[in-house]
């Protein structure tokens, strides 16, 4: 009866894996938890504020290099094909390796090419390469965050946790875009925007728990579940999901204030940019639709995920198709709108990014449950190196090349450069729909793949109990013998 007793510490169904490992092997309290999620926070805003300071003053850029759409587009692509090309690198290491010394190592490579490339005046060829090196930077820290916060709470805690962490995606997005324009403004150089990024990134420390979570330090002799992501549809059709999601942010968030400023010039509402610093509004004012829709979709998104699922397992990935499908025609409709009214434009793209930013929560929650704990940074890595690859890496540079070609023939007007930048963007309407079907997908096979994920964990929980008493007992086998 006593050994029946101890099955159920065998084999946890209610606290994760991960929760009772540190129980084990260190307990970490909820006040430094509840620290180092507030610091993966700031360091997540500060992250795509720097994503988004090109975006923010790419009508002076372009001005100042005098480049075409395309060398423009290339400018983000090049900074996300660096980004995703060293997240694998990273998250090999985040599953080995010391996580607080890695995110340390790449804030402080980040920081210091965000200064370089606000002293680059003469080619515009020198700043795609600093550009790029700040996406080597930023990867260290995107591949292992969410998964420190995955170590650290559980469950609905965890899902909590973690719409809390991807609010700061669209609020630092949104920064990005305010805090470049308004500093360009003020100094009266686009370079400066650079600088004030950096003096807040210095401000970033990482007091982190001292008890580091234990997939950081267990044997990696074994891969028995190695490719368990990869036998994992649910993993597969939401990566995918997850791309299409990226295709769409990445061209609109690259070219919308251009695109905006080319709709104002066209409207007579704003005289075209001769010399910059060029005074436009219209990034201050998509990087406040971008913070607003941002914080209420990511809420809304993590509040009904949490209440649906109580009644429907596969809710996750339905919202995220309700969310992509939703979105297509009110972006489509800020699309046609621009030549007609401005202020339809603002309404449709606020409510079309909306239904976008309903997914960022719920999407990592899904990797989070569908892969094993001790492979999850290079799951989320290689999420982070195909959704990128495929999705915004390419997208601003296609919609830019798109934009070029069908500018060559129409006029050489500011309608033909609007035109033509806004018929590229019907791509993404597509890519949108495209995306609401990959989740529907994942649907299919949430359920199975979870419980796959849990069985495994459980499997290894038991060998390393195992392995423990062994260990704490072979004195005793020793006098067996």
């Amino acid at each position: 009866m006593q050994g029946e007793k101890e099955v159920p510490s065998l084999f946890p169904s209610q606290k994760s894996l991960t929760a009772q490992l540190l129980q084990t092997t260190g307990k970490i309290s909820a006040k430094r938890s509840y620290l180092a999620v507030g610091v993966l926070c700031y360091i997540n805003l500060l992250n795509y504020m720097d994503w988004f300071i090109v975006p923010g003053v790419l009508v002076d850029v372009t001005k100042y290099f005098n480049i075409s759409d395309s060398i423009a587009g290339l400018l983000q692509t090049v900074f996300i094909l660096c980004f995703l090309m060293s997240a694998p690198f990273f998250g090999y290491l985040g599953d080995r390796y010391n996580r607080k010394v890695i995110l340390s190592a790449g804030i402080v490579l980040w920081s210091g090419v965000t200064l370089g490339s606000s002293f680059i005046t003469e080619s515009v060829c020198h700043l795609l390469i600093w550009n790029g090196l700040v996406g080597f930077g930023t990867a260290s820290y995107s591949t292992i965050a969410p998964t420190i916060i995955a170590d650290l709470f559980e469950k609905d805690q965890r899902t909590c946790m973690l719409s809390v962490f991807y609010i700061f995606i669209p609020v630092g997005s949104g920064l990005g875009y305010v805090l470049s324009s308004s500093v360009t403004q003020t100094a009266g150089h686009w370079h400066w925007a650079f600088r004030v990024s950096l003096s807040l990134s210095l401000t970033a420390g990482l007091p982190f728990p001292s008890h580091a979570p234990f997939f950081q330090t267990i044997d990696h002799s074994s891969t028995n579940t190695y490719f368990f992501w990869c036998d994992s549809r649910s993993f597969i059709w939401s990566s995918l999901g997850v791309t299409a999601m990226a295709f769409v942010t990445g061209a609109l968030g690259l070219w919308v204030p251009l695109f905006l400023d080319r709709a104002q010039v066209v409207h007579d509402l704003v005289p075209p940019c001769l010399q910059e610093p060029c005074k436009s509004p219209n990034s201050l004012i998509f990087g406040g639709i971008t913070i607003a829709t941002g914080i209420v979709g990511v809420i809304t998104g993590a509040a009904v995920a949490r209440r649906y699922k109580k009644i429907n397992t596969k809710a996750d990935p339905l919202i995220c198709a309700v969310g992509m499908f939703s979105s297509a025609p009110f972006l489509y409709l800020s699309i046609m709108l621009a030549a007609r009214s401005i202020i339809a434009t603002y309404i449709f793209i606020a409510l079309g990014e909306f239904f976008l930013a309903l997914n960022w929560a719920i999407v990592a929650d899904i990797l989070l449950y569908v892969v094993v704990p001790k492979r999850q940074s290079t799951a989320v890595s290689l999420q982070i190196f195909v959704s990128h690859l495929l999705g915004d890496a390419g997208s601003p540079y296609l919609t830019g090349v798109i934009s070029d070609a069908l500018h060559t023939r129409q006029n050489d007007s500011h309608l033909g450069a609007f035109r033509s930048l806004q018929y590229s963007f019907i791509l993404c309407v597509f890519i949108d729909v495209l995306g609401g079907g990959f989740f529907l997908l994942t649907a299919l096979h949430v359920e199975e793949d979870r419980e796959e994920a849990q069985q495994l964990c459980r499997g290894f929980y038991v060998h390393f109990r195992l392995n423990k008493f062994l260990s704490a007992n072979c004195h005793y086998w020793q006098f067996l013998k």
